[in-house]
């Protein structure tokens, strides 16, 4: 049942409200027939998963979510039956709802791997010490991770997360490593002209 994302390019949980102690772990979709079945795009490493997630709840954490009757139609997307949830209007009132899990409630994430949610506002340090930014968010466009770093004033670094690009991460010390990709591209056309 674990969700968290490595440096493999498989996305997995969205950094929505990190602050909040909450990860997002998928999204309600369209009524399903008009039986209240509504289908759910699940940001989970097994999609199935998301059902036996107690917890499992709106942003603001009042709103209840029990999952019944959950069959995959998609790859990551499922088909479920909610409680209290009995005719296609009840379904269509959920549609682009976020569903929200207690970061508490998740198991702790293998070697090399990090939920999204964790490495939200860890500093980025570059090789010689000093302070390149801020993760804001981690993105994936289909092509692999890609960590947002805030580098002050407005500005923005898109990094993708790999371990030639983001060689550590600290979680308890509060930082990813990070070696700029046009440093990297330099060191290949140093070592190519020698």
């Amino acid at each position: 049942m674990t969700m968290p994302s490595g440096r493999d390019g498989k996305p997995s949980d969205l950094p929505v409200a990190p602050a909040s102690g909450l990860v997002l772990v998928g999204r309600f979709g369209a009524p399903h027939g008009v039986r209240g079945e509504i289908r759910i795009k699940s940001y989970t490493g097994d999609p199935l998963a998301l059902a036996g997630y107690g917890g499992l709840t709106d942003v603001t954490g009042t709103r209840r979510f029990v999952l019944k009757r959950v069959r995959p139609v998609k790859d990551d997307m499922l088909v479920a039956q909610v409680e209290g949830v009995a005719d296609r209007n009840a379904a269509e009132a959920l549609t682009n709802a976020d569903i929200f899990v207690p970061r508490a409630s998740l198991p702790a994430p293998d070697e090399d791997e990090f939920y999204f949610s964790d490495l939200i506002g860890l500093a980025a340090v570059l090789p010689d010490g000093s302070r390149f930014g801020t993760v804001r968010a981690v993105d994936n466009f289909g092509a692999g991770d890609i960590l947002v770093i805030e580098t002050g004033a407005g500005e923005e670094a898109l990094l993708p997360f790999t371990k030639l690009v983001v060689p550590k991460v600290d979680i308890a010390g509060g930082a990813v490593h990070v070696v700029l990709p046009e440093e990297i591209d330099g060191e290949d056309e140093a070592q190519s002209t020698e």
